[in-house]
């Protein structure tokens, strides 16, 4: 224990030689939590609280038209631009302001669409009216101009220009708002004829929606779980920032083999397992510290930037296992890294890369689910993945010990096989 001790001292003093990159390890992440939650945030408080100025061209000036802008007006989300300078405003000018990347949206709605949609539909409920006769002969001659007359309707478009680097989230939920829209007024336009051809007087159609949605979020004794960016954004890039660890571990590593000090400790009555046993105490330590700073960060700095709390719905006790397994993995992580390279040259860039890599495919910047099939198999194979996975059940989904057992028991596993590598790596090193 006293040899332990020591080694992990001798750690130590070489991890406070380095005050910069010291520094770097903690206030590196500090600065990247913040300034992402904060974009994030502000991001969702625009589309939220400011309303899209789109392009809206009316050539129809009909029912259709006005019940279009109506609901878009009703939707909060969108600013109605029909003119520009007093101007009514075309087709070919609103292509070219979408083009230039002034409007996001322009809306051309097409000539004679509510004269055309009425006919349309009052031809096809007389068609069905007719069916009900009794005197096929008769049935027949009101039915064939019927069918020659809908025939001649040609499908009406309505035109949605988009600036070519508006995201595709956006194209579609706007698309899904118009084909809502548009469907509601042929139904109501439907009702409005059969009641006006079987003479029935007042609003005997109700045109209420019948069936809805309603958003569930889970409850905890009656308290509603509603995650939020800070939720997401802490305990991914903690993740980000505890498998950090692995450069100036690598380095380290690599240092006293240049430095031949690696060779002065096995000449002394010091085993291997010892001389890993003080990295593993020593940057496990440095990761704990991490961790809990950016905690801190939730708790007491998000609040003073008019960002939400962290708010944990979980035992804390388990997030710090988690965090402890996280830790675990990075430096199993390292110290093969480490071992396996000649130069800090080459482990630096290399240890950075992979991080990034890491946290790419495991979710940290681009959540899993709209990652592509193939991307969402590779996925499974980061550790980050796993540690990201089970902070969130403590966070979000307040997860007991045995859910987090299959990700804390991956990143053991992880962590048993990158050290087994390394040690096996090194004895045949030693032997040649």
């Amino acid at each position: 224990m006293y040899k332990l001790w020591q080694a992990t001292y001798k750690e130590i003093l070489l991890l406070k030689r380095d005050l910069g990159g010291l520094a770097i390890l903690f206030i590196m992440p500090l600065v990247l939590v913040v300034t992402v939650t904060l974009i994030q945030d502000s991001s969702f408080k625009q589309i939220n609280d400011n309303k899209i100025p789109i392009l809206f061209v009316d050539n129809d000036n009909g029912e259709v038209s006005k019940s279009i802008v109506t609901n878009l007006k009703k939707s909060s989300a969108f600013e109605i631009v029909s003119q520009i300078n007093g101007e009514n405003i075309n087709e070919t000018q609103a292509n070219q302001l979408v083009l230039k990347g002034k409007y996001q949206l322009a809306i051309i709605i097409p000539k004679n669409l509510t004269v055309n949609l009425n006919t349309k539909v009052e031809n096809n409920v007389s068609k069905i009216l007719a069916n009900f006769m009794e005197d096929a002969e008769e049935k027949e001659t009101i039915q064939e101009p019927i069918k020659k007359e809908i025939s001649k309707i040609k499908t009406q478009e309505i035109k949605l220009y988009f600036d070519p680097a508006t995201q595709l989230a956006f194209k579609n939920g706007v698309k899904d708002a118009i084909d809502k829209m548009v469907a509601k007024i042929e139904s109501q336009s439907i009702y409005q004829v059969f009641q006006k051809e079987l003479e029935i007087e007042g609003n005997v159609f109700e045109q209420t929606s019948f069936i809805k949605f309603s958003e569930i979020n889970p409850r905890k004794k009656h308290t509603e779980i509603k995650p939020n960016s800070v939720q997401h954004n802490v305990p991914a890039w903690s993740l980000f920032a505890i498998f950090f660890i692995i450069i100036p571990l690598s380095i380290n590593i690599v240092k006293e083999k240049n430095q031949g000090t690696f060779v002065r400790l096995k000449t002394n009555p010091v085993s291997y397992a010892t001389i890993l046993g003080s990295k593993i105490i020593t940057y496990l330590s440095v990761c704990m510290i991490q961790f809990l700073l950016m905690l801190l960060i939730g708790f007491y700095l998000f609040p003073y930037l008019n960002l939400p709390a962290l708010e944990i719905n979980g035992s804390y006790y388990l997030l710090f296992i988690v965090a402890l397994f996280v830790g675990l993995a990075a430096i199993g992580l390292g110290v093969l890294l480490g071992t396996f390279a000649s130069t800090p040259e080459q482990s630096a860039p290399f240890g950075a890369t992979l991080v990034v890599i890491l946290a790419a495919i495991g979710g940290v910047w681009i959540p899993v689910f709209i990652m592509p099939k193939m991307m969402q198999i590779i996925a499974k194979i980061s550790p980050m993945n796993w540690g990201l996975n089970g902070f969130y059940d403590v966070i979000l989904r307040d997860a007991k010990f045995i859910d987090i057992v299959p990700e804390i028991s991956l990143l053991a596993l992880f962590f048993v096989v990158m050290l087994s590598i390394s040690i096996y790596y090194n004895k045949l090193k030693s032997a040649v």
